[in-house]
């Protein structure tokens, strides 16, 4: 099953840098102003490694991909980033608010190397869609660096709790960083081999969900096919702990146990533009057959998902936004079990797969591949910017949605199924450069 082990994390050293300034959101989380906001906080911040600034005149030979290789080298000659002598996992907890409420909440896991299945393997299973283009680009920039600057988020089940009573003892963290959103970072380094082969046992009967990262997975176990395709033998340290038997065959993870408090899952919310002569008139003439549809007042974005949250516990509902409308869409259980009858059961009373198939693509006639491709799509958390976005008339209609939850999830990725691109949103994000993994 899950075979995990120590490394020999590469780390920023804080004698130099103020890690503050250093650590970023994910590649994918990133936004132009927040590029440039954490180029600007410091020279050796991972942003530059990550997610490059182009450059007028990139070509083959010098461009994003070679300026994080080039980075890299240099701030591991200056000492900026030096690689820990002996191996070990990483203790991680992030505590937060949970947005849009006044609830604390802290998540626990464990930064380790996981070794890299197949799908096929029934060992990783993943929720989503991926998509070429954010492939294509993890995959030259894992090329150019050779190293994992960030963890893949894997959920995992253990009921009894094993890797957080021997990870979190009630020792102060080892490094605690706060983020922009206000959530703060604990890292406690655990290198005591005994514990380690303890943890490496307990997640030997494991299977794994892909939480965020399917992108940078498919990308290393592509990498990993190209580079170590042989299924050779984990190696052993002197003190008897697991290696993987190429640096290749493994990807810096998070573990997260299911089982244990503090996971949170945000919706992501659907904005159409450039719809072809878009009426929500007749749009809402035929969503009738498969939706009880309610007008609503023209509320603001938390009232509207009060009434959204509430509807949303008797069965699927969504909220399409116009210019100066609202309007509850209920889904007709019946009616829609005979629209997507060719869909699973299980795949079927998805809130993102009805909003998609039935409304995306019947109703308003998207192509899968425009979707794909994000023609008309855009997507985004915040429910206000949505609403933003079709009053100043830059979107034609917002479906506001409720999120995923984490037994659909389960049930979904258990059953080899996948959904629709941007089915979960799981808060808050895996600090990048808390820890690096160098493949040389």
């Amino acid at each position: 099953m899950a075979r995990i082990y120590p490394f020999r994390a590469l780390r920023y050293n804080t004698s130099q840098v103020k890690l503050q300034d250093v650590v970023t959101q994910p590649y994918d989380k990133i936004t132009p102003a927040a590029q440039k906001r954490y180029y600007d906080q410091s020279p050796y911040s991972l942003v530059r490694i990550i997610l490059g600034i182009s450059e007028p005149g990139d070509n083959e030979q010098s461009n994003v991909y070679t300026r994080a290789a080039a980075n890299l080298k240099s701030w591991r000659e200056k000492n900026i980033l030096s690689e820990e002598p002996t191996p070990a996992i990483f203790g991680y907890a992030q505590r937060y608010t949970v947005p849009g409420s006044t609830e604390i909440r802290e998540r626990r896991g464990f930064i380790a190397l996981g070794k890299l299945h197949e799908y096929e393997d029934g060992i990783v299973h993943r929720h989503e869609q991926t998509l070429a283009k954010p492939k294509s680009d993890r995959m030259n920039l894992l090329k150019a660096t050779r190293a994992h600057c960030e963890q893949i988020y894997m959920l995992y089940s253990d009921p009894a709790f094993t890797a957080e009573k021997l990870i979190f003892t009630g020792a102060p963290p080892e490094v605690t960083v706060t983020d922009e959103y206000g959530v703060d970072h604990m890292l406690w380094r655990v290198a005591d081999p005994k514990l380690v082969r303890l943890l490496v046992a307990a997640m030997d009967d494991k299977k794994l969900i892909i939480a965020d990262g399917h992108h940078r997975y498919e990308t290393a176990l592509s990498y990993k096919r190209e580079h170590a395709p042989a299924p050779g033998d984990d190696k052993l340290t002197a003190d008897g702990l697991p290696q993987p038997a190429a640096p290749e065959a493994a990807v810096m993870m998070t573990f997260v146990n299911m089982d244990a408090p503090g996971i949170t899952i945000l919706p992501t919310h659907r904005v159409l533009f450039g719809l072809k002569d878009f009426s929500i008139d007749a749009l809402l003439a035929k969503a009738k057959d498969y939706f009880d549809v309610t007008p609503l007042a023209v509320l603001d974005a938390p009232s509207v998902q009060r009434k959204l949250s509430e509807a949303g516990k008797s069965g699927v509902a969504f909220v399409a936004v116009t210019k100066g409308s609202r309007h509850l869409l209920q889904a007709k259980p019946a009616a829609m079990d005979a629209a997507l009858a060719e869909i699973s059961p299980r795949h079927r009373q998805l809130d993102v797969v009805q909003l998609h198939s039935l409304v995306l693509e019947k109703l308003l006639g998207l192509t899968q591949e425009s979707i794909r491709q994000q023609e008309n799509l855009r997507y985004l958390r915040e429910a206000s910017e949505c609403i933003s976005q079709v009053e100043a008339g830059e979107a034609d209609v917002a479906f506001l949605i409720n999120p995923c939850t984490l037994d659909q999830l389960k049930d979904v990725a258990f059953a080899r199924e996948v959904m629709p691109q941007k089915s979960t949103d799981f808060y808050p994000k895996l600090l990048s450069g808390l820890v690096l993994y160098a493949l040389d």
